[in-house]
């Protein structure tokens, strides 16, 4: 059964307000059971009806706020939460995200697994901790498997639903680059503190939860899409310049021992298996909000300050079971790391055993084989 919406959909989305005409959209009521036919039945339903200015209303607002794809996608996903909420049909939920995705012109697929339905997008970077499927040497990443937690789509293959839709045929990206210009007033504040040369230092930092949401279902990505997320314009205006005017009177290797010790001691440790109970890799401005740590985190975090405040040539550096820094300074200091033919110095930022100098790696490593897994030349 089908009826017509008389709705207009109004929602606050970080620092604007979305609004799109969906009076006409069709609203499917739950089907008897999913499968391939009522998945199908649904997408001709809604085909049939005026969904354009919906399209057009999703796409003018990720153009006019710059939303990269992941950030799109949040946006299609509270609009489907607007049209048929998660908690009353996940089906529906789920279809009609796929359906804005595919209409806004992203390669996305549909699968059956049990009474599971998986909702996958057409990618081609290197995503690591979460299901795929290849067809045609394209790979589809899994969009909704946190849903299903515990779910081995190995043990139980998802059977692609068949459905073609014309002009659904862009990649998905999982890059990054711009952070919303959140409301001023969603911001909270934190005090950071840490002493280096016998000095202390005190910080009060604006952060927003709302951060949080954005990276809660955030796969791991590859180092360099990871190390490039930004920070949000009033946490970067609260730390940079004071960060900028603390080294002002420090020569660069001095001012990058300081970030390195600020990375290394502002912030508790905790290894993701303790913390989140599986790998997770924080963006630098949820490292700076939470609790705890690990050494992922603190290496994406002082990549990040090195590179606004010197804009050096960096390398992170590999071991099995941990990832530290390595900066290009005008000569190297301390033993240095040969790569591509330059000298390299490590900067490690996360607490070792030894309060570590620039160019000292900690002596559990010095005989461990690493690989450089990003490289930086600004």
């Amino acid at each position: 059964m089908y009826a017509q919406s008389n709705r207009r959909l109004c929602f606050a989305f970080y620092d604007g307000t979305f609004n799109a005409d969906a009076d006409t959209l069709i609203i499917a009521t739950a089907a008897p059971g999913l499968s391939e036919k009522n998945i199908k039945n649904f997408y001709i339903n809604i085909d049939a009806a005026n969904y354009k200015p919906l399209i057009q209303a999703l796409l003018s607002y990720k153009q006019e706020h710059q939303l990269d794809d992941w950030l799109y996608y949040q946006l299609v996903r509270k609009t489907a939460q607007q049209i048929s909420p998660k908690e009353k049909n996940y089906s529906n939920y789920t279809l009609y995200k796929w359906f804005l995705m595919v209409k806004s012109g992203y390669d996305a697929r549909l699968a059956l697994a049990g009474k599971k339905i998986i909702f996958y997008v057409y990618n081609n970077e290197d995503i690591s901790d979460i299901p795929s499927y290849t067809v045609d040497h394209k790979k589809y990443m899994c969009l909704n498997i946190h849903d299903y937690p515990g779910t081995d789509l190995t043990t139980q293959p998802a059977v692609p639903v068949d459905i073609d839709v014309p002009g659904a045929i862009n990649p998905f990206s999982y890059k990054v680059t711009r952070m919303p210009d959140f409301t001023p007033a969603d911001y909270v504040e934190k005090d950071l503190q840490f002493t280096y040369r016998h000095k202390a230092y005190y910080f009060r930092i604006k952060l927003n939860p709302l951060v949080d949401s954005i990276f809660r279902n955030y796969p791991v990505v590859d180092f360099e899409t990871y190390f490039n997320i930004p920070l949000s314009k009033e946490t970067y205006g609260s730390l940079i310049p004071l960060l900028k005017q603390n080294v002002s009177g420090m020569n660069t290797a001095k001012g990058v021992d300081y970030l390195m010790h600020f990375t290394r001691y502002a912030f508790l440790y905790e290894n993701d298996e303790m913390n989140f109970g599986r790998e997770k890799r924080l963006s630098p401005e949820e490292t700076l909000f939470a609790q705890y740590s690990d050494c992922d985190d603190r290496a994406a975090l002082f990549f990040y300050l090195v590179k606004e405040i010197y804009n050096l040539p960096m390398i992170a550096v590999l071991y099995p079971t941990h990832i530290t820094m390595a900066v290009q300074f005008d000569k190297p200091v301390g033993v240095p790391l040969l790569y591509k033919g330059k000298t390299y110095s490590f900067c490690e930022p996360t607490p070792q055993l030894q309060d570590l100098r620039i160019g000292q790696v900690s002596a559990s490593l010095k005989q461990i084989p690493y690989k450089v897994v990003y490289e930086y030349n600004p």
